[in-house]
């Protein structure tokens, strides 16, 4: 039988590449698109932690994820936090959403305290900031743009000099000091993000505990590093979940319906031999057998080369977009392959059901 089923492929090649080229396909999409939004929660995880923040405290009403457009508590509530046990140093933080080739988060840092939560930045080229109008940026960003030290960048209706490139991971991409960046939202004094750095990390929850104790920050959204990282999913990401989905459920109708004409047109020209085979004794369960058998084959070499097409595709959009991680994962993998088979069965049921049922001797008429 595998002999046949070989045989059957081969004597249609293009048909067959064009069955297995939509299977790679679906499984492209499904890994790919994927990969890419689970790279980029992923990459906003990594760079979170990379703030070197123990605690975060965050205005009433804030969401679990870093996404706090503008500047709403006073900048005096880092005083309050520094006053707390085991706390050693704080930062205050203005995290303002900016679009423009994407959505991106620009930090307004003071940077002598956030180099005392995150530990230093590490300068590539160039160095901190020389005056208000300066900006850093990580590598990633300068390199996805083309920005060297020296270079103009505008932001928020404002030019800023471009005094550094630093390694990347350490919240934002773009960094500006944080008095510029209060001018230019208009929130003297205020900020939106505390990152609070502790003696120990063990002792997030007790800090998180005590600072909801302190009069009027009884409703402040306060928690640890851990615990913001834990929440960074994408069921907790609004419309990220279903996005997915869309994009799976996209990619097994396009492998369905391909696989479906494929098959359906294969058994309509086999007439014939459908009723050869019914004619020696062959089972209704044989033939569809048969039928099930050649699209499974279509499919496990269309996953192959879907595979390998994302893995060669993942550091080529790397190198055209340093920004937008590709995270192809063992799990998605799996699901892919499982994804992709089952639309490719899907789509073969009917035919194979069309294939069992025909009467031999019109088989056997037929030209």
């Amino acid at each position: 039988m595998n002999k046949m089923i070989v045989a059957n492929l081969a004597y249609r090649p293009l048909r067959s590449l064009i069955s297995i080229i939509a299977v790679a396909v679906e499984v492209t999409l499904i890994l790919l698109i994927v990969g890419l939004a689970t790279g980029m929660l992923n990459d906003s995880k990594e760079r979170q932690k990379g703030t070197g923040a123990d605690v975060i405290v965050r205005p009433p009403g804030s969401s679990a994820i870093i996404g706090l457009t503008g500047a709403p508590v006073s900048i005096k509530v880092a005083d309050i936090l520094r006053k707390q046990s085991h706390v050693v140093a704080v930062s205050p933080v203005i995290a303002q959403l900016i679009s423009g080739g994407s959505l991106e988060f620009i930090y307004g840092i003071d940077l002598q305290s956030f180099e005392g939560v995150a530990g230093g930045f590490h300068c590539l080229e160039g160095g901190p900031f020389q005056g208000p109008d300066d900006m850093l940026v990580d590598d990633y960003f300068a390199s996805a743009n083309k920005v060297s030290v020296g270079k103009t960048v505008e932001v928020l209706n404002h030019e800023f000099r471009v005094a550094g490139i630093v390694e990347h991971g350490k919240g934002a991409r773009r960094f500006i000091p944080l008095k510029t960046m209060q001018e230019l939202i208009g929130a003297e004094g205020k900020a939106s993000i505390f990152y609070v750095k502790l003696d120990d990390p063990n002792n997030a929850d007790v800090v998180a505990q005590q600072i909801k104790q302190i009069p009027g920050m009884q409703s402040y959204n306060v928690m640890s590093m851990q615990e913001l990282v834990s929440q960074m999913t994408p069921e907790r990401l609004p419309g990220l979940s279903t996005f997915i989905k869309v994009v799976v459920g996209i990619a097994v109708v396009i492998g369905f319906i391909v696989i479906f004409q494929s098959m359906y047109t294969a058994v309509m020209e086999r007439t014939r031999e459908i009723g050869i085979l019914k004619s020696l004794g062959a089972s209704k369960l044989y033939i569809v057998r048969v039928i099930l058998r050649e699209t499974l084959l279509l499919a496990v070499a269309g996953i192959i080369v879907g595979m390998v097409v994302s893995f060669a595709a993942q550091p080529l959009l790397h190198y055209k977009f340093p920004t937008l991680p590709v995270e192809i994962t063992k799990g998605w993998l799996i699901r892919a392959t499982i994804i992709a088979v089952i639309g490719a069965m899907m789509g073969a049921i009917y035919p194979a059901y069309k294939a069992a049922q025909k009467d031999p001797i019109d088989a056997l008429a037929y030209e």
